[in-house]
């Protein structure tokens, strides 16, 4: 494929823009190559500035479940600009998509929109810490819940890629209030609450782990975490930013039948728009300002172009099977990838949550960071130059997930699993080279 107006792009942004994005893995670093630059995308595909296109699993990093430019949704929100794009007033569409997803999430009796899931995670930090009067906050090794200083810390997603820990530029006072246990390992957060008992304001966990490639709950580990914070006075925050309404309508909560005391969504429920949110109980909620005293505002909360998107998104995907659908697609597409792989000879490791997956390039099982990080990260960029070059766009790193859309079909499926066959057959023929494909 020829990308030369990306290149030329490539040049002027690496002038201009920080790294040349805005945002890290971008930058393709962990996979190695220059960055395609998007021009448009319609259903499963993307399309690149040289008119390139590519079987889109990345979606926007999760947002997109119906796939580009949705008709319903580009309706929606071209009505909703007409009307105006800000207010800094309340507006129905508020009220309405609150509803939405509170109908799928009945541990959310309130909810607070605001524009991100880092804001939503900062967010919902600081009223657990408003509401139980402790400052410490404990997070597993390996999940990412945004930029904030104090989550900083064993985080995942760029972090990962990037093989950074954690952050230049972060107090170590911020870090001194957050604790952090791996991963599936109920007997290290039953040792924080014995040391640390009611100076823990919560535990914050991706209960499907998302940003270290998905790594998912072992049996018991959500149910015991439950038990521990609510025998230790600590709120239990699930950050569902990747897997509300992709680890199942209900999010993993539903899938495995947690009840956490707060709830971090974003994502799928702003349609591609930035948008965050985060809900509880109303006694929790209700700490917040204006009712309470744990104060959080933000001009373009709720906003009418988010909010549009969101609900014609939610209305989509609410279609009867259509999320047994994409679930379907997913592991169908997981399963062909991970039977070519092995009838290569190349180890890998597959996990799936509703129409999330991963093949990890990793020889055992995958339960937590220090497993995830053990994969080849330079059979995996291998694969994925070898898939990009056939014409199919997963994450620019080992350590995401793999999305599915209502848009995919069966066609590009199949086309999917071609492309793998040969990229697979050339990483088989040439072992350990960082120019495998």
């Amino acid at each position: 494929m020829k990308r030369d107006t990306s290149a030329a792009l490539w040049r002027e942004a690496n002038r201009i823009l920080v790294g040349g994005v805005n945002s890290p893995v971008r930058a393709f670093k962990a996979v190695g190559g220059e960055p395609f630059f998007a021009a448009s995308g319609s259903g499963p595909r993307i399309r690149d500035v040289d008119g390139n296109d590519y079987i889109d699993y990345v979606l926007s990093w999760g947002p997109l479940v119906m796939g580009h430019a949705h008709p319903h949704v580009v309706e929606a929100v071209t009505a909703a600009m007409r009307l105006g794009s800000s207010f800094g007033i309340s507006t129905e569409a508020e009220i309405r998509l609150a509803q939405r997803v509170m109908r799928h999430f009945p541990a959310i009796e309130k909810i607070r929109f605001v524009n991100s899931g880092t804001e939503a995670v900062m967010s919902a930090i600081r009223l657990a810490r408003g509401f139980t009067g402790a400052d410490l906050v404990v997070k597993v090794a390996g999940c990412y819940h945004g930029h904030m200083d104090g989550l900083l810390v064993r985080a995942g997603s760029g972090l990962t890629t990037l093989g950074q820990p954690d952050s230049q530029g972060v107090p170590q006072a911020y870090t001194r209030c957050t604790l952090v246990v791996p991963y599936n390992d109920l007997e290290a957060v039953r040792e924080v609450f014995t040391a640390y008992g009611d100076d823990v304001a919560c535990l914050i966990v991706e209960p499907v782990a998302g940003n270290m490639g998905v790594v998912l709950p072992e049996p018991g580990y959500l149910e015991g975490v439950r038990e521990l914070t609510r025998s230790a006075g600590a709120l239990l925050i699930f950050d569902e930013v990747m897997t509300g309404f992709r680890a199942g309508m209900g999010g993993a909560q539903a899938r495995y039948n947690v009840t956490p005391d707060l709830t971090v969504l974003g994502k799928v429920i702003g349609g591609g728009l930035p948008v965050g949110g985060y809900g509880g109980s109303a006694e929790i909620m209700d700490m917040l300002s204006p009712l309470g005293p744990v104060y959080q505002a933000g001009t373009l909360s709720g906003n009418p172009l988010a909010m549009a998107a969101g609900l014609a998104t939610l209305d989509a995907l609410e279609q009867p099977g259509v999320f047994e659908r994409i679930e379907n697609a997913m592991t169908v597409l997981a399963r062909g990838l991970g039977d070519i792989a092995r009838s290569a000879g190349i180890p890998v490791y597959q996990t799936q949550a509703g129409s999330m997956a991963c093949l990890f390039f990793n020889e055992r099982p995958v339960r937590n960071y220090e497993d995830a990080t053990a994969s080849d990260t330079s059979r995996y960029a291998a694969f994925f130059r070898g898939m990009l070059e056939r014409g199919v766009y997963f994450a620019p790193s080992q350590f995401e997930a793999c999305f599915m859309s209502a848009a995919h079909t069966s066609a590009e499926i199949d086309q999917t699993l071609e492309a793998a066959r040969h990229a697979f057959q050339v990483l088989a023929q040439v072992r350990g080279s960082d120019d495998i494909l």
